[in-house]
């Protein structure tokens, strides 16, 4: 690896010469910003008024340790140990998800949907805690919990919390196996459970099947409902009246899903297209 990195100018086409074969020209721009800002700790302003300024031997060895693994193929949010999130910094290693935008399209439509609301949420399958921080954040006054079967993501989760400033109790459970006392009654169930079914594998990206977790991600094509199914079972449990259900959904579950709520009790359902315009998110009201 060619290395000449002296001051600030010198990342950009650095990066730019040695990811040239592996990731096209815009995807590497945006790696780069995002590396800057992370590494130097500033806006992208104050580091394009400062481009003469002298990288350190430790920035230096980051930057060529970054690229080294963005070689091999490792995303990005966990070379860097963290990404953005609904404007909150979420920590993220092998043990979670790594968010998406759709997921912060959910986040927003809760969100915007409940403006006010002064009742308890429940995350489940929290993963790095994501979603459950930024509704605690965006709704105040609002009671969010969030749980993972995930031992290291909870880990996480608490940490992004703190990291955040914000008040969420997270805890370990198996969506398969919880009982309403460990949930709690509620007002609001969101979810981003395992929805991608093992034949759609063929059209995801290398570096997801390499890296993320399997379990977060994954369902049979025989029970590509399953988790919803054992999350709305809950729902009618704990939830109190009225209360609704937020999921995202596959994209080709559409009708499979809001006839599965219709069938468990939840009336009102609406389903919500994302900024492309698929099927992706989905809500209930508990009748």
């Amino acid at each position: 690896m060619s290395v000449n990195i002296q001051t600030i100018k010198d990342i950009r086409p650095f990066l730019e010469r040695e990811l040239a074969s592996i990731y096209p020209f815009t995807e590497i721009r945006a790696f780069t910003n995002i590396i800057i800002k992370t590494i130097f700790k500033t806006s992208k302003l104050h580091i394009a008024a400062l481009p003469e300024s002298l990288l350190t031997k430790k920035q230096e060895q980051q930057i060529i340790r970054i690229c080294r693994e963005l070689k091999e193929g490792k995303p990005l949010q966990y070379v860097l140990g963290e990404t953005s999130f609904y404007n909150c910094t979420i920590k993220v290693n092998r043990d979670t998800l790594i968010p998406r935008p759709e997921t912060e399209e959910l986040v927003d439509l809760v969100i915007k949907e409940n403006r006010g609301f002064r009742g308890s949420v429940l995350d489940a399958g929290t993963g790095s805690g994501c979603i459950a921080i930024a509704l605690a954040i965006n709704l105040p006054g609002t009671r969010v919990m969030g749980f993972d079967i995930s031992e290291g993501a909870i880990s996480i989760a608490r940490k992004n919390a703190l990291i955040n400033s914000a008040s969420v109790d997270f805890f370990v459970a198996d969506i398969t196996n919880i009982d309403s006392v460990s949930a709690g009654k509620t007002d609001i169930i969101v979810s981003n459970p395992p929805y991608v079914r093992e034949s759609e594998k063929k059209l995801m990206a290398g570096n997801v099947l390499d890296y993320e977790p399997h379990t977060a991600l994954f369902v049979t094509d025989n029970e590509p409902l399953k988790y919803y199914k054992y999350i709305l079972k809950l729902a009618k449990d704990i939830l109190a009246e009225g209360g609704r259900v937020y999921f995202e959904i596959n994209e080709a579950m559409g009708k499979e899903m809001a006839d599965l709520l219709s069938e468990n009790g939840f009336s009102g359902v609406v389903i919500y297209r994302d900024l492309n315009g698929r099927e992706r998110m989905i809500k209930g009201i508990l009748k």
